[in-house]
């Protein structure tokens, strides 16, 4: 259920969320989104990413992207993935879309001075930022701002991958994204792992 704004807004100005996309896939690189929406966003464009359509999560992207306070997108590629494994490579891709909206939000002014940001982290762990943060297990079902940073995460992912389809189309990555499906894995079988194939991740189970 999500919080309503007087139980969110009683010990804390604003909330950050932070959230990623791209854990599963045999492919590809994780993308991680950080985001502030501020006090007038209009919530109700929001849910679960996984519970909307790619339509609706792109209609939502462009109102993220142009009426939340700050936001910021990171992301750790496949050769990352596979030196240092998928949660800590999760962890840097949040790290970095956090430094790269405090970065744009600091060269635009747009958030308030001396406000006080709390830090929401979808998931189990926190990545290290330099602000502290609290990882809430489910919170891109429960939290608007994590809402809104695994919708960005996910779109810019799909748009990523939609692009290397282009150059890969025997892969087929416009359709499954990456992730284990049976028509992923028989194109690597039958074609080779492609150029940004994560070979740290088993395609055959």
């Amino acid at each position: 259920m999500t919080l309503n704004r007087v139980e969110r807004d009683k010990n804390v100005h604003l909330i950050c969320g932070i959230d990623e996309a791209g854990r599963g896939p045999l492919a590809g690189p994780v993308c991680a989104a950080a985001v502030i929406l501020g006090k007038k966003f209009p919530v109700y464009i929001l849910n679960d990413s996984k519970k909307l359509s790619a339509e609706r999560r792109y209609e939502a992207q462009k109102i993220i992207l142009t009426q939340s306070l700050a936001w910021g997108i990171g992301w750790a590629s496949h050769i990352e993935i596979d030196e240092i494994n998928i949660l800590q490579a999760s962890l840097l891709a949040m790290k970095r879309a956090y430094d790269e909206m405090i970065k744009k939000a600091a060269a635009s002014r747009s958030l308030p001075l001396g406000v006080n940001v709390e830090i929401i982290v979808d998931g189990n762990f926190c990545p290290k930022i330099s602000a502290p943060c609290t990882a809430m297990v489910k919170a891109d079902a429960k939290i608007p701002e994590v809402m809104a940073a695994s919708i960005l995460a996910k779109t810019e992912r799909d748009t990523y991958m939609n692009e290397v389809a282009k150059q890969y189309p025997q892969y087929g990555y416009e359709q499954h994204k990456g992730y284990p499906t049976q028509a992923h894995r028989e194109a690597v079988l039958k074609y080779g792992p492609s150029p940004i194939q994560r070979m740290s991740f088993k395609v055959k189970e």
